[in-house]
């Protein structure tokens, strides 16, 4: 099997503002994985916090090729990635990448979707939110305006501007909103304020209020909260469930923080066992990795999937939306297929 890799860096439509200034691009690095004339995309995507870079991950690649290069085909997929994921720890979105990339192959050999493999019904579906950033009215209005084909808004908070931003949209649309505070409320009295004021705006959960690993306000939280609260980065991978299972009402999944589809669908699982809502989210990614996430959507309460609509270079055709609602194709693997063959 044969390992090779393409760092790129993708380019936002509009800028949005981060803790630390404004970011405008964001780094990815392309997989592909090749045996027997069969192609299987992954893709590692890198935003700050996680702490992986262009560097780190093709090190990490370095690391993963013996692995890779001596695998045939069939091959042990709960194998395989444990023995990529025991190489080190962390860089979950190198290994995320592999992983991808592995289940695009394997499909491939097998003419059978990833959505397939896992027995997920395609109708099941759910709707992506579209994201709106922290910014001026007049952006955020125009942001409005440019998602009017989707039926569900994500909407970022900081405990600043909170008010100002909810009822800057609500003037141009009534449509149901899900906040997403990446931590923002500081204690848990400015978060149940917000949440009862909020839960008079047509809003349908709220993401990581607190801090991450303020637990102990977190259960305070979720036992007075009108609205479902959803884990973010509280929840990285699968491990972390026990951890908020009795303080939040759901979890985020992410293919780059949990390491990709394999444990993702473990998640999946655990979670409903604990009887946990599930939105599958992403960071900002091309339709390789969108596309991959969207294969377990149908197991999915939300979907936050709109990563590759927000940048201007998609390198990648994968699953497509109608109004908003996540539609998968038929296509073996993950469904997707480059824009520029020559490039990738």
């Amino acid at each position: 099997m044969l390992l090779t890799y393409f760092p790129q860096t993708l380019y936002f439509k509009h800028p949005f503002k981060i803790a630390h200034g404004v970011r405008s691009s964001t780094p990815v690095v392309i997989v592909k994985l090749e045996y027997n004339g069969y192609v299987g995309y992954g893709e590692a995507s890198m935003p700050p916090y996680l702490g992986e870079s262009h560097e780190s991950v093709i090190s990490f690649l370095e690391k993963a090729k013996p692995i890779l290069t001596d695998l045939t085909f069939p091959f042990d997929m709960d194998e395989v990635l444990r023995a990529i994921d025991q190489l080190e720890e962390k860089n979950t979105a190198a290994k995320a990448s592999i992983d991808i990339a592995l289940h695009d192959l394997m499909g491939k050999i097998r003419n059978q979707s990833t959505w397939e493999y896992y027995k997920a019904d395609p109708q099941e579906t759910p709707y992506t939110t579209f994201t709106i950033g922290i910014d001026s009215p007049d952006v955020i209005t125009q942001k409005v305006k440019e998602g009017e084909a989707y039926k569900v808004f994500k909407v970022k908070l900081n405990g600043e501007d909170d008010q100002l931003i909810i009822n800057t949209i609500r003037n141009s649309t009534d449509k149901p909103i899900a906040v997403d505070v990446n931590q923002g409320w500081k204690d848990k009295e400015q978060a149940i304020r917000m949440i009862e004021w909020l839960n008079t705006k047509n809003t349908i959960l709220v993401e990581q209020p607190l801090p991450k690993n303020n637990l102990e306000d977190a259960y305070w939280l979720y036992q007075r909260s009108p609205l479902p609260l959803f884990a973010d980065e509280t929840v990285q991978r699968f491990s972390d469930i026990e951890l908020v299972k009795d303080c939040f009402h759901g979890i985020n999944i992410k293919l780059m923080k949990c390491t990709g589809l394999h444990e993702a669908n473990k998640m999946v699982l655990e979670a409903k066992k604990h009887q946990l809502q599930i939105l599958i989210g992403c960071m900002s990614e091309t339709s390789c990795a969108i596309s991959a996430a969207a294969q377990l959507t149908p197991f999915a309460d939300y979907a936050d999937l709109d990563g590759a609509l927000l940048i201007k270079n998609d390198l990648f055709n994968g699953i497509t939306f109608n109004e908003g609602k996540i539609c998968l194709n038929k296509k073996s693997g993950i469904g997707v297929f480059p824009v520029d063959s020559a490039v990738l």
